[in-house]
């Protein structure tokens, strides 16, 4: 596949890194700094043209008449838009995604149908992370919270702790712990190794476990790994950004939020606009305001600033006065390790929660749900099955007669709306959804050949 991806900020890096490595894809990339593009060039099989992302000529000169798609990812809105509509008028380039920020032009209706902005798929990183972050709060004590199947099914993320009813015990105990409730545990990582879990697995204390289960379930899995903790009351939102004021505004009416923003006219601004929050001025990562706002009464403190060591500071002296969890927004791979030695206790990458966005509208077959985990090095993925026994190597076969690279499992099966755990004797069916987990992200080109109809089979 010819695709184009416009800016080379942090969203756009992380998108030709990931594409650039899959099998069969060429990754052309646009940016007005060429520094950035020779580094990156550098370090990936990319091409890059330096020139602004929505000049026609630039486009022109970077291969848009060839492009299968266009992904726009500017930090402009409407550069992006601009540089969709030439795409689409100039160049009848296929398929055109774009990130847009701004709420004021997603809600407006009309705006993006074809005859208007010619914009096939939009993403919306702040809108991304609010969500994820809302989920990580409703189920305290899990680090990541998955959805798929329209959001009847979740996988989740929890550190095993003592306490949790299956910690030091089989994995194959679980059914006689909670019977009725149907769950998998998909994927181990112990010590930062992955494990691959069968039923006589020992569930070992800081193990990070992943487990798939309905909605309706999640919490009662939960308790197997860790003792349940109590629902979350009281929120503190370091930074007024678009992430901080949309997650204020999406919890104020259930929680009790305060928000803390150093810029004074933005804080006002703010505080305008938010019916129940209290708003703050000051700086997140003062002491003396944190304790004056009871820090150490607070259920989480959650650091969405534009500075990442703003975060991190401000989070690791909220939990040093006592707030029970703290969250950061943290980019940068290399101070995952932060949490890792238990100074925060979530890091938030906006990077990885936008990338599963759009590799759902990137990947080959019919793959309509892409989660990105442990940094990148693992997905989830939910994918529809199409074909016959004679033009599909997994349609019409038992999951444990499907040919599946290492580390990777079915877990479960959407058919005709039902839920179903994918056991050793389930029988694939034509339409099914198939939710699986790739422990080594390297396996996803030998996953899409899997569930790709091939007309040569016959």
């Amino acid at each position: 596949m010819n695709i184009l991806i416009l800016g080379a900020g942090q969203v756009g890096t992380t998108a030709a890194q990931h594409l650039s490595r899959e099998e069969g894809n060429e990754v052309t990339i646009v940016d007005s700094n060429a520094a950035v593009l020779r580094e990156l060039q550098d370090r990936l099989d990319v091409r890059t043209v330096v020139g602004h992302a929505s000049f026609p000529d630039v486009l022109e000169r970077a291969g848009a008449r060839e492009a299968d798609m266009i992904i726009a990812l500017t930090n402009s809105d409407e550069v992006n838009m601009i540089a969709c509509q030439i795409a689409h008028t100039l160049f009848q380039t296929p398929k055109k995604i774009a990130r847009i920020r701004a709420a004021e032009y997603i809600a407006v209706e009309g705006l993006w149908d074809k005859s208007a902005v010619p914009v096939d798929f939009r993403i919306s990183p702040e809108e991304l992370v609010t969500s994820h972050i809302e989920q990580l709060i409703h189920y305290p004590g899990a680090f990541q919270v998955l959805e798929f199947a329209d959001g009847a099914v979740r996988l989740v993320g929890a550190r095993a702790h003592r306490g949790g009813l299956l910690v030091g015990q089989q994995i194959k105990t679980l059914q006689e712990h909670i019977p009725g409730i149907e769950t998998r545990i998909a994927a181990i990582y112990r010590n930062g190794q992955s494990l691959i879990p069968d039923g006589n697995t020992l569930i070992q204390e800081n193990d990070e476990v992943f487990f798939i289960a309905a909605r309706k379930d999640i919490r009662i899995v939960m308790s197997e790994m860790r003792k349940l903790e109590d629902p979350v009351r009281r929120v503190v939102i370091a930074g007024g950004g678009n992430i901080g004021f949309r997650l204020a505004a999406a919890l104020e009416q259930t929680n009790q939020v305060k928000l803390i923003e150093h810029n004074k006219s933005r804080a006002r601004a703010i505080s305008e606009r938010l019916g129940n929050t209290i708003v703050l001025h000051g700086d997140a990562a003062d002491e003396e305001l944190l304790l004056e706002e009871n820090i150490d009464s607070s259920d989480i403190f959650v650091a969405l600033t534009n500075s990442e060591e703003v975060n991190i500071l401000s989070a690791m002296v909220a939990k040093q006065l006592g707030c029970k969890k703290v969250m950061a927004l943290i980019n940068r791979p290399s101070y995952t390790d932060l949490v890792e030695s238990g100074a925060i206790d979530v890091a938030i990458s906006p990077r990885q929660i936008t990338i599963g966005s759009l590799l759902e509208h990137v990947r080959r077959g019919d793959v309509v749900k892409v989660h990105s985990l442990r940094g990148g090095r693992a997905e989830a993925i939910e994918a529809i099955v199409r074909g016959d026994e004679q033009t599909s190597k997994i349609v019409g076969r038992a999951v444990e007669h499907i040919q599946l690279p290492p580390g990777t499992s079915i877990n479960v099966i959407v058919r005709g709306g039902r839920v179903m755990q994918a056991h050793h004797d389930t029988v694939i069916e034509t339409d099914d959804h198939i939710i699986l987990f790739i422990a080594d992200r390297r396996q996803t080109d030998e996953v899409a050949r899997l569930i790709q109809v091939n007309v040569q089979l016959k």
